[in-house]
């Protein structure tokens, strides 16, 4: 059977809600909203400006909201100025008193949230959230309160017991660039150094003659290399020299028109990107001269130039071009410990990150669950002095006879199986949030954007808990209602 509806919409006037005018307090906008420290945010967020001086701020709340709101549904940021609008229940989150049509800031102002939170004060906010959120739950392995009622039941002198599981990895996430070549770097690099000379010329158009940079010709020559599919690393050698001698003399031209002081002619923007040229044109000549590939703070493109190669060793993505990320997860809980831009050894960090979770918790960890990579000399002998159980087989030859060479390899494969969860919330974050592809354009912002998404994250653990409470709490309730309605209706077709 099919009623068929009236096909005229309804004026909007008449539009039924139905929650008569209120919020329910059971949405996940309204739950996450009560998780998070916003008194702590505004006091740390007030300090970055003045107190008497210009025009008022748009509140830390609203900023900070509205970055988790965008990480949150993946969206850009004039659509999630469009969806604050629209939502009441994102208008709520933000802090708003009452609903309003218009929106509460322009979608250019989300550049300026991300430039006015670093990643340690976000940082101190992530930890904030998960000090609360395992004080709430009461049922975590490593509450920081417990450490006070321990040491106040034992020896002041005594150190106290280690508890807990910290699970530690490194990732990275790449930056949103192309894949970059030498030969497409120089390309780039020459168009721009020819709009440089355009930008230098133009006061003196038709006074005198521009500087020649033989551009068509560079272009042909580019896309004869370019356009092939396989071509040989003579081809592609023979290219990339053609490239650096046609910037070398767009290079020169500049120098000789900078002498005659045309630099005031370019923009900022114009004139970075020549400080950029310059550097990426002495990398690029000395690994042509000497034959290789590699040279320290490789620049790998134009527009981010902190971007660096960082080599994973991955089968699908041997090479990725962003930050370098090495977090830490207790009870499901990430820490970020460190980003950074150029490539490093992630097992230097372990004894900085074991020492953080003392100071986080009051005791260090029972267990920790690492990669080989992280099973160094030092660390293993710093988690020995501390009494601490550091994944893996230990060095040497197995000792021990049948039964406990078989419980050692059993507890083996279980640490292995504990550390999935790590990798699992490196897939949570580039599957379900943006660290697969950090669209930001600045080192700073960029930072913001990895640090929101961990934020995100554990509000998602949190809000994933909450509701679980709620089901275990109301399923119940609802078995039992639906039982009284079946008796009824059992009742009813007894008495017909």
């Amino acid at each position: 059977m099919y009623r068929k509806n009236n096909p005229h919409q309804l004026k909007f006037e008449n539009f039924y809600i139905p929650f008569s005018g209120h919020l329910r307090e059971d949405n996940r906008w309204i739950i996450l909203a009560g998780q998070i420290p916003w008194d702590q945010i505004e006091q740390a967020y007030g300090e970055l400006f003045c107190e008497n001086n210009g025009c008022p701020a748009i509140s830390a709340r609203i900023a900070l909201g509205a970055l988790l709101i965008k990480e949150r549904l993946g969206t850009s940021d004039r659509e999630t100025v469009d969806q604050i609008r629209e939502n009441p229940y994102l208008q709520y989150f933000l802090g708003l008193k009452e609903y309003q049509d218009e929106p509460p800031f322009d979608h250019s102002m989300m550049t300026h949230f991300r430039k006015r939170f670093d990643k340690e004060i976000l940082g101190d906010i992530n930890e904030k959230i998960v000090e609360a959120a395992m004080k709430d739950t009461g049922n975590s392995n490593v509450d920081p309160t417990d450490s006070k009622k321990n040491s106040s039941d034992k020896d002041e002198n005594e150190p106290p017991s280690n508890k807990g599981k910290m699970i530690v990895d490194a990732t990275c996430t790449p930056a949103d660039i192309a894949y970059p070549t030498d030969l497409s770097l120089l390309n780039e690099a020459r168009e721009k150094s020819e709009e440089i000379i355009d930008a230098m010329h133009k006061p003196f158009t038709g006074v005198r003659r521009k500087p020649r940079t033989y551009r068509h010709k560079a272009r042909k020559a580019y896309l004869a290399v370019a356009k092939q599919k396989k071509p040989g690393a003579r081809k592609i050698r023979k290219a990339i020299g053609q490239q650096l001698r046609y910037l070398k003399r767009n290079l020169g031209y500049i120098d000789l028109m900078a002498e005659e002081g045309l630099l005031l002619y370019l923009n900022k923007r114009l004139y970075r990107l020549l400080l950029i040229i310059k550097e990426l044109y002495r990398q690029q000549l000395w690994m042509y001269e000497n034959r290789t590939h590699s040279i320290a703070d490789r620049i790998v493109s134009l527009y981010q130039p902190h971007v660096r190669p960082i080599v994973r060793g991955k089968a699908k993505n041997p090479v990725e071009f962003g930050a370098k990320v090495s977090i830490s997860l207790v009870d499901g809980f990430s820490f970020v410990e460190r980003i950074d831009w150029d490539a490093y050894n992630e097992s230097c960090d372990l004894i900085e990150q074991i020492k953080r979770y003392r100071q986080r918790f009051g005791f260090y960890p029972e267990s920790v669950h690492v990669d080989k990579i992280y099973r160094t000399r030092d660390n293993r002998r710093f988690c020995k002095k501390h009494g601490i159980r550091l994944s893996g087989p230990p060095l040497g030859k197995p000792i021990g006879h049948a039964e406990q060479l078989k419980e050692q390899r059993k507890l083996q494969h279980q640490d292995e199986l504990d550390r999935i969860a790590v990798e699992g919330k490196f897939g949570q974050g580039k599957r379900r949030f943006s660290l697969a592809r950090i669209m930001t354009k600045l080192a700073q912002t960029s930072e913001v954007s990895i640090m929101v998404t961990f934020i995100v994250m554990n509000l998602e653990k949190i809000l994933t808990g909450v509701i679980s409470f709620l089901l275990f709490i109301w399923w119940p309730l609802l078995a039992r209602h639906r039982g009284t309605d079946l008796n009824c209706s059992n009742h009813r077709l007894a008495a017909a």
